[in-house]
């Protein structure tokens, strides 16, 4: 009898750190279970204890800053909860990290939508949560979760804002005018070789250059013509940045004049009075992010800290401080006027003017392309 209840809580055990079980349900079947015939496991202690932290990882900068302000200090004040960050600088980073920790020690990260997304649930680090304790969901954009809805019914993260990687140019030094009609050719205009920028990231080099060479980035037809235009435009940039952070002092410092660049980022550039102008070509990458939790995380917490972070308050306010759109319906909630003016706005709740990369088309030719990239940014 003893033997079949504590395989009972052993069961109950990995459910709850593989995230088949919310903490709220897993701490009440373990408490009646042990409580009957007065059992303890080596992991029960800790695993009863209350929740006093969630941890949270994220981009940093202005980003995580309107977050730490507008959510998470106002979240630990009403709840006690206190929220652990940390911050990455390439998404890519977090998941090593991941797959080498144990479940539960990463818990809420601040992903880049669902080419990502694809990565978490191949890698089995997804959970599944549970909707009914995110009633604000309700008000969030169904073009933005049904992609994720498509890859896994249950879903394991909610979808949170969203911008573009547009073309960020000096104005000092680039009219609006040479801007609108250059577009993307600017990324590749040998006049401003050692003062032109792009991302350090495989998918937006692919996409430009896609877009440079006339293909489209989710059907590329020739990917010698796409590597010879990444080559053309790695010898004559001053730097392809690594971080928001870096992307910001770049342009704020005159570094560089014009870069691909994070519509969020540029719009603060734009707050703090920086000559930066903006623009998004035709084509230009779309990307959503979200609140992604990880298996092995205190589902109920985590629920309970999206929930507060969708609130309409709090989303405009955040949405305000670090500059990307909400993931919140304009059609079914009033956004205030310095948010339907952010760069990448989408005020019919469609959001079809957009271009999202297909994360199948992607995922499916990442690994090859990642290498070639990782050999043309050493120099090849």
């Amino acid at each position: 009898m003893k033997l079949t209840d504590t395989k009972r809580l052993e069961r109950l055990h990995d459910r709850y750190m593989n995230g088949g079980l919310d903490r709220r349900a897993f701490l009440g079947l373990t408490a009646a279970a042990a409580t009957s015939v007065g059992l303890t496991m080596p992991w029960m202690g800790r695993a009863l204890a209350a929740v006093t932290e969630v941890r949270f990882d994220g981009w940093g900068g202005t980003v995580q800053d309107a977050l730490d302000k507008y959510a998470f200090q106002p979240y630990t004040k009403k709840t006690g909860i206190k929220v652990v960050q940390g911050t990455f600088g390439d998404e890519n980073e977090i998941i090593t990290k991941v797959k080498t920790a144990k479940p539960g020690d990463f818990q809420v990260v601040h992903s880049s939508g669902v080419n990502y997304y694809i990565k978490y649930v191949n890698a089995g680090m997804t959970s599944e949560i549970n909707e009914a304790n995110i009633p604000n969901m309700a008000n969030v954009l169904q073009p933005m979760i049904e992609p994720f809805r498509k890859l896994t019914p249950k879903l394991s993260a909610v979808p949170y804002d969203y911008g573009t990687t547009g073309i960020a140019y000096n104005t000092d030094v680039i009219s609006a005018e040479e801007a609108k009609e250059q577009g993307v050719k600017m990324l590749f205009d040998k006049k401003y070789a050692g003062k032109i920028g792009g991302y350090a990231d495989m998918t937006t080099r692919v996409w430009y250059a896609a877009l440079a060479t006339g293909q489209d980035p989710n059907k590329i037809e020739d990917m010698d013509a796409i590597w010879a235009k990444v080559r053309e435009q790695r010898d004559i940039a001053k730097k392809f940045w690594g971080s928001g952070a870096e992307l910001m002092d770049l342009l704020s410092k005159g570094e560089i004049v014009v870069t691909d660049a994070w519509s969020g980022r540029v719009a603060s550039l734009q707050d703090q009075g920086h000559p930066i102008g903006y623009l998004d070509p035709k084509g230009s990458y779309a990307w959503m992010e979200d609140m992604l939790v990880l298996k092995g995380s205190p589902m109920a917490e985590c629920e309970e800290l999206i929930n507060f972070m969708l609130e309409t308050d709090t989303s405009i306010a955040v949405a305000e401080g670090q500059g990307y759109p909400p993931s919140l319906d304009p059609t079914k909630v009033k956004l205030t006027e310095k948010i339907e003016k952010l760069p990448a706005f989408d005020s019919t709740g469609k959001m079809e003017a957009l271009t999202f990369a297909d994360p199948k088309y992607w995922a499916d030719n990442e690994d090859a392309w990642q290498k070639q990239w990782d050999r043309i940014a050493k120099g090849a």
